[in-house]
């Protein structure tokens, strides 16, 4: 029989004699026939260059750093406990799963989606593969801590971003003269319509002033 206590970071799976599946604690006796072993809970980041497809078949990247680690709570913990913790998290095993996981949901998302949607929504879809993701996640016990998805990048050849970038900028600027123009226009209509009033008003002081005579 012995004493065992997990780092504040860590759990203690004990199994074996009087546990019928398996008990997660922070501390407690280890009785003979159980045996007892501890797993990290810390996140880890992982770092992916996801390669998908609009559905006009035109490649593109999305790189995206996700922070990952198990969620802590009971339920996900005993998830977590039964199929990952015997694995090491920054390991091929967990980090191919994640990726897995990520560039699967990406290329199912973005394979019903047009470039241009991709393009113009590209927080939404960011936010779709976030929710996806986790969805998946969550029967692992792993939860995402944090997601920087950047950019979405063009595949050489395939500079299709670019040019939207550069057609977005130039509806801007087209949008911008339209908008000069306009309001030169009510600029110098406003000036000749005061001038005429001022003009009518003095013509009006001029005829009152005759009159007074």
């Amino acid at each position: 029989m012995r004493y065992m206590i997990a780092k504040p970071s860590e759990y203690l799976i004990v199994t074996g004699s009087g546990i019928s599946d398996i008990k997660l604690v922070k501390k407690g006796w280890i009785w003979p026939m159980q045996s007892a072993r501890s797993f990290d809970i810390s996140p880890m980041n992982y770092s992916f260059d996801v390669q998908a497809m609009s559905i006009e078949k035109l490649p593109f990247t999305l790189p995206a750093i996700f922070t990952i680690g198990p969620r802590d709570d009971p339920e996900s913990l005993k998830r977590y406990a039964k199929l990952i913790a015997s694995h090491d998290m920054s390991g091929h095993h967990v980090t191919d799963l994640i990726k897995g996981v990520v560039e699967g949901e990406t290329r199912v998302l973005a394979a019903g989606m047009s470039m241009e949607e991709v393009f113009k929504g590209t927080k939404t879809f960011k936010q779709e593969v976030f929710d996806k993701v986790q969805l998946e996640l969550d029967q692992f016990g792993l939860h995402i801590y944090n997601a920087n998805i950047k950019q979405l990048v063009d595949i050489k050849g395939y500079e299709y971003f670019s040019y939207l970038g550069q057609k977005t900028q130039q509806e801007a600027a087209n949008q911008a003269k339209i908008d000069v123009s306009e309001a030169k226009y009510k600029g110098d209509t406003g000036a000749k319509e005061r001038e005429g009033l001022t003009l009518q008003n003095k013509a009006k002081v001029e005829a009152e002033t005759l009159n007074r005579n």
